[in-house]
């Protein structure tokens, strides 16, 4: 995954695979090894995450207060997307618990999309099948609310992962203009360069084309 990572020409990338309760100590463990191993050879920005996923809404906040205490340098929520979609009251939880990303947040409400903007969580634009059918709403939200918004590839699989003119057109089909797609791509480099904890000036500097983020 890395390895084509580089190969299109991405710059950071987060490695965020689905873990729950039962599975994230060894799920982080796994990730933070091929993080640290891997990044320098790539000239990648490999960033240690995790993606919550079927978390009860009850137990989100302890669950993302656990993964950061782990050493997670970015968490997500599965949120409730169009496929496969997640318990209902995850988006808000998530929300409320002060994730980084709420990924794929579907048919996500005013009062979800405010409080987001409240927090400063980002919301995810994501390329995977069933997912990807509400980036268009979940766009419109984040402009209208004033959210971060990510677009990423979502992949689950080497082939399935989008270099950078691939997320441009997700981007693009979600109803973004240049502008939004900039600033969507700037707001993914400095978060994962400030929970890396790599200088802000350095982040700004990799905010161009040809330097994007995905995961």
């Amino acid at each position: 995954m890395l390895a084509r990572a580089h190969r299109l020409g991405l710059r950071a990338v987060a490695l965020a695979e689905h873990a729950d309760g039962s599975t994230v100590v060894r799920t982080l463990d796994a990730v933070k090894e091929v993080a640290a191993a891997y990044s320098a050879c790539f000239d990648l920005l490999v960033v240690p995450a995790v993606e919550l996923t079927g978390i009860p809404p009850a137990c989100l906040a302890e669950e993302v207060h656990r993964v950061r205490s782990l050493g997670a340098q970015l968490v997500l929520v599965h949120g409730e997307g169009l496929w496969g979609a997640a318990v209902p009251g995850t988006n808000l939880a998530a929300v409320e618990a002060g994730v980084d990303i709420l990924a794929h947040p579907g048919c996500l409400t005013d009062a979800e999309a405010a409080r987001a903007a409240e927090q400063g969580v980002a919301l995810m634009l994501c390329a995977q099948p069933g997912h990807c059918l509400a980036n268009g709403h979940v766009w419109r939200q984040a402009q209208r609310f004033g959210v971060p918004a990510v677009v990423v590839s979502g992949a689950h699989g080497e082939g399935e992962m989008l270099g950078p003119g691939g997320l441009r057109q997700v981007a693009f089909g979600a109803g973004m203009d240049e502008k939004g797609w900039r600033a969507c791509q700037r707001y993914a480099w400095n978060l994962a360069c400030r929970r890396f904890g790599v200088y802000e000036h350095a982040a700004l500097s990799g905010a161009v084309p040809g330097r994007d983020c995905g995961t």
